[in-house]
């Protein structure tokens, strides 16, 4: 027969000169538990394969703010019953409340849009991104091919026919934006998961889903490079570049001599320069690497820097200052003066193009660089990549990898110097 009533449970009051909880016992495990602060609450006591097992069943209270005797007894009633059929009553509480969480975090995935996780994502990215262009490119692809289809769709029902709905009409005809894109799209419905928002395998993902769907675009088609100037025709095109006046045609002479990055180059500083150890110092932040690079500076570099020193306002003055503006100079300024020495009248084959007689770039002349260190010189491959600035993409290879080949480099770049300015090489 059960013990407590409601008067008795109402009434009910710590002992005095108890230590510890006090219980009073209601019948089949069931208790009322006072603490010295005077705090109720019910507790079940019962045994679980062989082993004793304690259960809390809330706070004593009447109405909603609590647990009264009678609703104590009913989830007495049904622990006991659970425990007769084997289930721990605990584990299948904690398995209800997990439960309950789960569908409180897909009800609001479903009030979540592709779109709105897209932008948290980058928001919470940003950060760490070294280019300010990186985000506009970003949200570009998203703006122009994502989120027309999946962008006012619930993240959670977002599967692979709308990843293929997305990708599949540029694919094949502009593969490196789609390529770029289908990673952005895993990377949004990943963070999306780690968020709760969704579940289950990402749609977005080339091994395990896409592979299926699309074709692999580099069976297909290679990656189409930049248009690289032919090494032999260096010198010729130097001995052109130097006819032409202005600061942009400067900044791509020390563009091409030093195997720079036009970027680096264009937001070159003067401090960046130490020309008594000959040397130009990139700090990591300005690099695609993010690693401070060190370039040896060739006596015909030394000798350009030296025309370019009186143009020099303060120590850490822009080097290239873009003489309209003050500021740095936009990569159009490369560009066009490159197009430029090659306008020629109609008719008239242009001088300067690649191998496949498109037109040259300007980021192909690193390509240049390569081929003349592959095909000229016995240089080897570590210590061209090392001038180049390039990672070392092998994990293994890379963890050994700790020279940069200064020294190595500053031999390679003399004497590349020696080739880009000397007419009897073409």
């Amino acid at each position: 027969m059960p013990s407590l009533n409601a008067l008795k449970v109402s009434r009910a009051a710590y002992p005095k000169g108890r230590r510890g909880p006090a219980l009073f016992l209601d019948g089949q495990g069931l208790n009322l538990q006072i603490m010295p602060t005077g705090s109720k609450s019910w507790i079940l006591r019962f045994m679980l394969n062989g082993k004793p097992r304690t259960m809390g069943l809330g706070a004593y209270g009447d109405g909603s703010s609590g647990v009264s005797l009678a609703k104590a007894r009913e989830l007495a009633a049904e622990a006991r019953s659970l425990v007769k059929s084997g289930v721990d009553p605990i584990g299948a509480r904690e398995q209800a409340i997990n439960a309950g969480r789960a569908a409180a975090a897909l009800s609001i995935a479903r009030a979540k849009t592709f779109k709105e996780v897209a932008l948290e994502y980058v928001q919470a990215q940003e950060a760490g991104w070294k280019n300010p262009k990186h985000r506009a490119q970003w949200l570009s692809t998203l703006d122009t091919y994502a989120f027309p289809i999946l962008g006012d769709l619930p993240v959670a029902d977002v599967d692979a026919d709308g990843v293929e709905e997305v990708l599949k009409p540029i694919w094949l005809s502009i593969a490196e934006t789609a390529s770029r894109l289908r990673g952005r799209i895993e990377a949004i419905l990943d963070f999306a998961k780690a968020k709760g928002w969704r579940s289950g395998d990402n749609p977005a993902r080339w091994k395990e889903s896409l592979k299926h769907r699309l074709a692999n675009v580099s069976r297909i088609k290679r990656t189409e490079h930049h248009p690289a100037l032919r090494w032999e025709q260096a010198p010729a095109f130097i001995a052109a570049l130097e006819t032409r006046e202005g600061v942009a045609a400067k900044a791509l002479l020390l563009c091409i001599l030093t195997a720079a990055r036009s970027g680096e180059v264009r937001g070159a500083l003067w401090s960046e320069f130490d020309l008594e150890k000959k040397v130009w110092t990139i700090p990591g932040v300005k690099m695609k690497a993010g690693r401070e690079h060190r370039i040896p500076l060739s006596d015909p570099v030394l000798d350009l820097l030296s025309q370019l020193t009186p143009l020099a306002s303060e120590k850490n003055a822009l080097m290239f200052p873009s003489i309209r503006t003050k500021t740095k100079l936009s990569d159009m300024a490369f560009s066009m003066l490159v197009r430029g020495m090659n306008e020629v009248p109609d008719g008239k084959e242009i001088p300067w193009r690649a191998n496949d007689g498109r037109p040259i770039v300007v980021h192909g002349f690193r390509s240049t660089f390569r081929d003349w260190c592959e095909e000229a010189t016995s240089t080897p491959r570590a210590v061209s990549e090392a001038a180049l600035a390039h990672s070392v993409e092998n994990k293994v290879e890379a963890a050994y990898h700790r020279t940069d080949h200064f020294e190595k480099r500053r031999i390679l770049m003399a004497q590349w110097a020696s080739h880009c300015l000397s007419l009897e090489a073409v």
